[in-house]
C-alpha cells in the first residue's frame, strides 16, 4: 500500500503484532509436531528402499 494512500500515523498491516491465544499456540504447536514427525517417518522409509535397494543391485549378476 502507497504511503500517500495511507495514514502516515497508522503501521501498515505487516507491521502489526499479531496477538494468537495461547490455546491457538498450543494447536499450532502439536500440528508442527506431526508435521515433522511425518516428515522424519517419510525419510526413514526412503532411506530403507534405497538401502533396499542398492542391496538388490550389489547382488545382481555382473
Amino acid at each position: 500500500m502507497s504511503i500517500l494512500t495511507h495514514g502516515i500515523d497508522r503501521p501498515f498491516a505487516a507491521e502489526r503484532t499479531m496477538r494468537i491465544s495461547e490455546a491457538r499456540k498450543a494447536q499450532l504447536k502439536r500440528i508442527a509436531l506431526h508435521a515433522l514427525a511425518l516428515l522424519s517417518m517419510g525419510s526413514v522409509l526412503t532411506a530403507l528402499i534405497a538401502l533396499r535397494t542398492a542391496i538388490y543391485v550389489w547382488r545382481l549378476p555382473a
